[in-house]
């Protein structure tokens, strides 16, 4: 069977793919993750999770690449990783009594033969009313710095959730149901 690489830094990633039994190395890479472009989100979503499967390919040649992308996306602005506290609180006050959705796009490919699969998972996330105290203290507790949307829905983040429609996982970072059904077709069955 051939390598599977995670190009990705993430340790909710890894952390996901250990808890279903994959074998795995990680080998992150550095590519544009700007949200500026002017594309749908899904499509964007799974553009840049192409991107880092085509970078990771290059340095690993026979082998199969999964790189994903995560974000939000709340009346049409989209929701990457806050570059400050200020960014993060206004993320969280935007977010606060609402709904929106994150958005993971995942690539799986075979550096190999150049086979490839991206998709887009949605998931839909409710918000309850917060409080300025309430943003205050999670933004203070460093939490939502390089997360999507300015949270971890794993962590502190689950006490701002009031509901989701959708697969929870996609919300930390990684739909690993649809992953382990598209893994498949590659020839990598998670339960055997």
């Amino acid at each position: 069977m051939k390598p599977v690489i995670l190009a990705s830094a993430s340790p909710r990633r890894r952390e996901l793919l250990e808890n279903i039994g994959l074998k795995f190395s990680v080998d992150p890479v550095e590519t544009d993750e700007g949200l500026d472009r002017d594309v749908e989100p899904r499509k964007l979503a799974k553009l840049i999770s192409r991107e880092k499967a085509v970078a990771a390919a290059a340095r690993h040649r026979d082998a199969v690449i999964i790189a994903a992308d995560t974000f939000g996306v709340m009346r049409g602005k989209l929701l990457g990783k806050p570059v400050n506290r200020a960014e993060a609180r206004e993320m969280l006050k935007l977010l606060s009594g609402k709904s929106h959705t994150v958005i993971t796009g995942f690539t799986i490919m075979d550096s190999g033969s150049g086979r490839t699969c991206s998709r887009a998972v949605t998931t839909r996330v409710s918000f309850r009313k917060l409080s300025e105290a309430e943003i205050d203290t999670y933004v203070r507790s460093g939490e939502p710095m390089g997360k999507a949307a300015g949270y971890a829905i794993q962590g502190l983040g689950s006490l701002l959730v009031e509901g989701i429609e959708g697969d929870y996982f996609n919300v930390m970072g990684l739909p690993v149901g649809a992953l382990a059904a598209e893994l498949k077709k590659f020839g990598i069955e998670v339960l055997r």
